[in-house]
């Protein structure tokens, strides 16, 4: 079954010197917090440790505040992923499978989830420790080492670009060692998006599997 991940976030900076990191932390967060909208185009590759089996996926991401998402992917052997992330509700829409998933907007709303990462919404200054790695390929490098770790992320690293303090690639390790890495270009801040983007309606004859109730076994997402 196609399951997706994704994927942003960053900055405070090296811990030796705390007033560096506090400042590129509050530019960062300063930068995100100025835009209400972005699209992007990803390129998404998930590496299984154990059997070292990788999967490419590609796709668009749109965002618009406070938590709105569409994520749409399609993998290297055809299949594809819809995720909405909507006022109320989030949709996995798996279209070959013909099936749709319909879960609680808690799954996204913590704030070492990997969409908060990605879209640039977690707060490193209260949930994660931050070691800045220097440059690699004119992007700056952060690790992240969540204060609580969660199965999904026990620590991730994220690229900067240092002039327009955008979000160019994270990733994400999780606790059996398997790999979620997402790299973002043609980055739109402040695009106009549709709100119909973060709307969804199962087609007609498509299953749905209401996971809505907190006592059903939760669907990892961007895995």
């Amino acid at each position: 079954m196609g399951r997706f991940a994704i994927c942003m976030t960053l900055l405070l900076a090296l811990l030796a010197q705390p007033a560096q990191a506090a400042g590129l932390g509050a530019e960062l967060q300063a930068r995100y917090a100025g835009m209400k909208t972005f699209t992007a185009v990803f390129n998404q590759t998930l590496t299984h440790k154990e059997s070292g089996m990788k999967e490419a996926r590609t796709g668009r991401l749109a965002f618009a505040k406070p938590q709105l998402i569409r994520w749409e992917a399609k993998a290297a052997n055809g299949g594809s992923e819809l995720l909405v992330v909507g006022a109320r509700e989030i949709w996995n829409y798996l279209p070959e499978e013909e099936i749709a998933y319909r879960m609680p907007l808690s799954l996204v709303q913590d704030s070492r989830s990997i969409i908060q990462v990605v879209t640039g919404q977690a707060r490193l200054d209260r949930d994660f420790d931050v070691k800045e790695q220097g440059m690699e390929n004119d992007l700056l490098r952060l690790r992240l080492y969540p204060r609580e770790p969660l199965p999904q992320m026990v620590e991730a690293s994220v690229w900067v670009a240092p002039g327009s303090k955008l979000i160019r690639r994270v990733l994400v390790t999780d606790f059996y060692g398997n790999t979620n890495d997402i790299v973002l270009t043609d980055i739109v801040p402040d695009a106009a998006v549709p709100a119909s983007s973060f709307q969804f309606t199962p087609p007609r004859g498509v299953t749905v599997e209401d996971r809505m109730d907190p006592s059903v076994q939760e669907r990892e997402l961007f895995q």
